[in-house]
């Protein structure tokens, strides 16, 4: 069955592209600046996720300092600047992401980047990546309503897609896009090669695969059912 009239909305970092080289080497300049030593970027997927301040407060946690409120807007400012910098110095897409997205284009499905990341880097790294095209609509967190876990976040990403909420569905890594997409009642398949302190099995999604060759299958299985005449 083909996929018109589907929108399908993706994370971006963890889901999409694998960024946490450039995100973990940013995070490591800001702490060398302070004086702290640099965490591994195998620790990423404890410290990614939740934005650049969590991410600080957490690079510092494991340093064994505290981030203080008054320093905070600074140093995610200063990371900010470095991560544009370097935005895809190491990041790649994860393998099969190019085909898999291809193959749901060419069944006619409508494809939205819904992000917590800032919108202005998300379109950067999509760019930079020359993987923009692909999507009707990139949404950070800065221009929905409210950031996912709530519904609004992924509710606007569709509307801006011009697709429709009973025919969407939220590809994701973390208990973050999981939530939002049953806060929106949306279906939600989930990844594990991205950045979630548990695996993301225990989050109950309605699907896990395992890689992107496994997507278009999925999207299929998930989607038919709403896609059906009346």
């Amino acid at each position: 069955m083909r996929l018109d009239g589907a929108t399908i909305c993706f994370d971006l970092d963890g889901t999409l592209i694998d960024t946490a080289p450039d995100l973990i080497g940013s995070l490591n300049a800001v702490l060398a600046e302070c004086g702290h030593p640099p965490v591994p970027v195998s620790a990423a997927r404890a410290l990614v996720g939740g934005g650049a301040r969590m991410l600080i407060e957490r690079g510092f946690t494991a340093a064994g300092d505290t981030l203080s409120a008054e320093r905070a807007p600074e140093l995610v400012a200063r990371f900010i600047d470095i991560y544009r910098d370097r935005i895809a110095h190491e990041s790649q897409p994860f393998p099969g992401m190019e085909a898999a997205l291809d193959e749901l284009t060419a069944q006619g499905a409508i494809l939205a980047v819904c992000t917590n990341k800032p919108t202005l880097l998300s379109n950067l790294l999509l760019e930079t990546l020359g993987e923009r095209h692909r999507f009707a609509a990139v949404i950070g967190a800065d221009s929905a309503p409210k950031p996912k876990p709530d519904a609004s976040h992924i509710l606007f990403t569709i509307q801006q897609a011009s697709g429709d909420p009973a025919r969407a569905l939220m590809i994701g890594d973390s208990r973050t896009d999981r939530d939002a997409a049953r806060n929106a009642n949306v279906p939600c398949i989930l990844f594990p090669h991205g950045y979630t302190d548990v695996h993301v099995s225990e989050l109950r999604p309605e699907l896990v695969i395992d890689s992107f060759a496994e997507l278009p299958a999925a999207v299929q299985m998930l989607l038919t059912p709403r896609l059906a005449p009346g």
